[in-house]
């Protein structure tokens, strides 16, 4: 049962249809099959999504909402290009659902039925992104196992790759109903057919059917009984007759009967892309491989698919963007709601054997929910090294360096001229850009990468990667994130500070120790969305000679950025276990603290204690939230911060002190009042090693 609409429209609902799940309101429906129905929803800000809810008698199934949970768990791994986010769900409910965004358009099957093949760059386009999709969705662990032309749709902003239902995790740990054969016939490998076999290579030759499709609108094994195309799928070759020549190349490959001959899902959206290049010359401006950008550029440049809409949402305008408080709030609030109850709100997750503490974490009875989740094989944080090309740190600690405030204090004559200008970067700046050319640009430019790739990746944003490119005339860096779509703009924020700190201390370093060569110092940093435009949206810009992340010791302060941050669920091991006891320990000790002190109010039902994670800080943070009025007053806050501090310093500096990649030492804590006041910021700090 897929989980997007058809054409954007929305059918009108039916007698007993809900009108909210979970957070959404429900405006419709748009579709049903044998699981459940597919309902139109609207989440609080506008943003269309597609509801899928469990028919009760499936429910009721024991094996089925196994499978069902696994489903989830599989797909909030997931996260790339061309595919459909998963964004929460409820498994525990009496009818199970969960919600992802909408995707608007036909499947692949209606379109061919209604306006035939695809051809020329759309074609290339279609199989550029879809393989992209696949090669995400292997790079997750994850194995599809349901390949087909009703799995994908054909949206406005280019194909999408979506239903997770019979998808497994490629280590085998599947739940599957015994003796059943999961799969559609002429969608299903050869080594299938023979050994039951599912790997990423038999994704790889139902996407090589599929691409074969989409160009010819036959079906490349043709049609009949189940036993005679798996026959012809064993035994015979493709039908490609009409396919383009070069792309029938590698669709042969990806069709080969051993699927040790095949290609990989990244090979394909490797070769298609450079088809996809000979339709827009005009985007590369030179010869050598496609930066991800480029590639999402030129997916949407030869995109034709019609815009659609469907008066029926009747969606309110999304709210203006603020970077104040309110973020906090949101995400506090997400975090907080999710914990009261059995839902779960996905920004991803590396581990689905932790996927309980995404969004409803796991919790000791009456404990706090602390937003985690788990992902092995943490990578160490750059952070802790020098600048680029080898320069040393100035602090004391050679875990987290401080940046120079005036890397260019007493330079007489510094090769970086534009030093205080404040007018933004121009979008012909952007474009003038180029890909970085001499060993000192390589430098920066794989110490910026490195930087915000291992912060990133403790959110389970390492799909996030940014492309750094130089202007230098405009003497400036480019740190540009994206396509990626429907990304949302809690994440590009969190890309945003990544690369403010990445982008400075590069720079800052270079500057301090090459000052009259380094022509760079100003840094720009972008999100590209997969809409068509042909620039970025700038999501801030800074320079290296400003200050811009130094700090000195013992006077750090954190901030609302920054509980945002940690309020996204971590996805790093190390930080879960760390959260997991300090939380547990604060908990326990303020419960301690007010069963001995009648001046202390003690936690409320519905009040919280929460910890997380700012990797671009190094910073933990402890916020409480009281419901009731009587948690932490006012008069309290200074005890409870001393309360939470002493606990939080003593499991950073055990894990500082065995864990050569741990990198936070600093701490802030919190207050909510209620469920919708803005939090105080009790104090912050660093812990003394």
């Amino acid at each position: 049962m897929s989980v997007a609409g058809s054409g954007g429209r929305i059918q009108p609902g039916r007698a007993g249809d809900p009108s909210r799940v979970g957070p959404y309101r429900i405006v419709g429906r748009l579709g049903s099959g044998g699981m459940g129905v597919v309902h139109a929803g609207l989440a609080a800000d506008g943003l269309r999504v597609a509801v899928k809810v469990i028919h009760p008698a499936q429910a009721e199934d024991p094996e089925f909402r196994a499978r069902f949970r696994r489903e989830v768990q599989l797909s909030a791994r997931v996260k790339g290009p061309c595919l459909v986010p998963l964004l929460a769900a409820d498994t525990e409910a009496a009818e199970p659902w969960l919600a992802t965004a909408y995707a608007p358009g036909p499947t692949l099957n209606q379109h061919l039925a209604g306006h035939g093949p695809l051809a020329d760059g759309t074609l290339y386009a279609f199989a550029t992104g879809t393989a992209q999709a696949l090669a995400a969705i292997h790079q997750a662990g994850v194995v599809h196992r349901d390949v087909k032309p009703q799995n994908v749709i054909l949206t406005p902003a280019g194909p999408r790759v979506l239903d997770f239902g019979i998808a497994r995790a490629s280590d085998g740990t599947s739940v599957t109903r015994t003796g059943v054969m999961t799969g559609t016939p002429g969608w299903i490998s050869p080594e299938y057919y023979r050994s039951n076999a599912a790997g990423p290579e038999g994704d790889v030759f139902a996407w090589g059917a599929l691409v074969a499709y989409a160009a010819t609108g036959r079906l490349p094994f043709g049609t009949g009984a189940p036993d005679a195309v798996a026959f012809r799928v064993m035994s015979g070759d493709p039908d490609l007759v009409g396919v383009p020549e070069r792309l029938r190349e590698i669709l042969e490959r990806a069709l080969a009967k051993d699927p040790s001959e095949r290609l990989t899902a990244a090979e394909a959206g490797e070769a298609c892309s450079r088809l996809l290049a000979a339709q827009a010359t005009q985007v590369l401006g030179g010869g050598g491989g496609l930066e991800p950008t480029q590639v999402g550029e030129l997916v949407m440049n030869e995109w034709d698919m019609p815009t659609l809409d469907d008066p029926s949402w009747h969606a309110p305008s999304r709210p203006s963007r603020r970077r104040t408080v309110l973020a906090v709030l949101v995400a506090a609030a997400v975090v907080g709601g999710i914990a009261a109850g059995a839902a779960l709100a996905f920004r991803g997750n590396g581990d689905g054997d932790t996927q309980g503490r995404t969004g409803a974490a796991e919790h000791s009875p009456g404990g706090p929910a602390v937003s985690m989740a788990a992902r092995p094989n943490a990578p160490a944080s750059p952070a802790r090294v020098g600048g680029p090309g080898g320069a040393s740190t100035p602090s004391a600690d050679p875990r987290r360096a401080v940046v120079p405030s005036d890397p260019l204090a007493g330079v007489a004559d510094p090769a970086f001229t534009r030093a205080g200008e404040t007018t933004e970067p121009t979008p012909e700046e952007w474009r003038a850009s180029t890909v970085a050319s001499t060993s000192e640009e390589k430098d920066v430019e794989k110490a910026i990468r490195d930087r915000m790739t291992a912060m990133l990746a403790t959110k389970d944003m390492a799909f996030m990667t940014p492309t750094v490119t130089f202007n230098k005339r405009a003497q400036t860096v480019m740190v540009t994130g994206g396509p990626v779509s429907q990304i949302p703009e809690d994440d590009q924020e969190v890309f945003r500070r990544a690369g403010d700190m990445a982008a400075c201390t590069a720079l800052a370093y270079r500057l301090k120790d090459h000052p009259t060569t380094w022509p760079y110092g100003r840094f720009v940093i972008s999100w590209k969305n997969f809409d068509g435009d042909l620039e970025p949206s700038v999501l801030g810009f800074g320079e290296a000679t400003d200050g811009c992340y130094s700090v000195i010791a013992g006077q750090w302060q954190g901030d609302a950025s920054g509980i945002a941050t940690a309020a996204i669920p971590s996805s790093d091991k190390a930080e879960i276990r760390v959260a997991d006891a300090a939380d547990k320990a604060i908990t326990a000790d303020w419960k301690a603290r007010t069963a001995e002190d009648d001046g202390l109010a003690p936690l409320a039902a519905g009040d919280t204690i929460d910890l997380g994670f700012d990797p671009v800080e190094g910073a933990a943070y402890v916020w409480a939230r009281d419901t009731s009025g009587g948690l932490i007053g006012r008069a309290q806050r200074a005890n409870f911060q001393g309360a939470a501090s002493t606990i939080l310093c003593r499991k950073l500096t055990a894990e500082y002190r065995g864990n050569r990649a741990w990198d936070y030492t600093r701490w802030s804590v919190a207050v909510y009042e209620g469920n919708s006041g803005e939090p105080e910021l009790v104090g912050s700090g660093e812990c003394a090693h």
